[in-house]
């Protein structure tokens, strides 16, 4: 019997902002039988804006649902030697993805008008996620460098991207 994956889709142009915060600001959220991951004896929480791109449901592609934004608020827990994330909040543009995450997978979705914009000015890329709650606008938004360089050995984006997304 062949299975079908409910839901398949690509990450693309991630951006990814890691704050340090107060362990006790969690803990309302904290799933039971879990515990803070910390970094360095540091909470983090990230805020990560992407695009969903090439989505598909059962297999196939939904009209109008194939690529979208999404930008989460998520902190980092662990359960033994297993190491998980747990949202706060997602946000995405459509309430058909809000009612299938929130019925399927029990997920803190909210319906919002997003917009996003990659812009390149020579050497320089800035990407900005938008959206917009309560009548007003809020964004993420990061400049750097267009050139790829190496994730730096030791520092929170390694043990981050290694541990929750590698």
């Amino acid at each position: 019997m062949k299975t079908t994956t409910f839901l398949s889709a690509e990450w693309r142009q991630l951006l990814m902002a890691n704050y340090v915060v107060d362990e006790n600001l969690l803990s309302p959220y904290l799933p039971v039988g879990t515990v803070l991951d910390l970094y360095e004896d540091r909470c983090y929480v990230s805020l990560v804006g992407f695009l969903f791109q090439n989505t598909r449901l059962r297999g196939f592609r939904v009209p109008f649902h194939v690529e979208f934004e999404e930008v989460n608020l998520r902190f980092y827990v662990r359960r033994g030697n297993r190491r998980g994330v747990v949202f706060i909040r997602e946000i995405v543009p459509r309430r058909a993805l809000q009612l299938v995450a929130e019925h399927i997978y029990g997920e803190p979705y909210v319906t919002a008008p997003m917009r996003h914009e990659w812009k390149r000015s020579g050497e320089e890329l800035t990407v900005n996620y938008g959206w917009r709650i309560g009548g007003r606008w809020h964004q993420l938004q990061a400049t750097a460098s267009s050139t790829a360089v190496p994730v730096p050995h030791g520092s929170e984006e390694e043990f981050i991207t290694e541990h929750y997304w590698g």
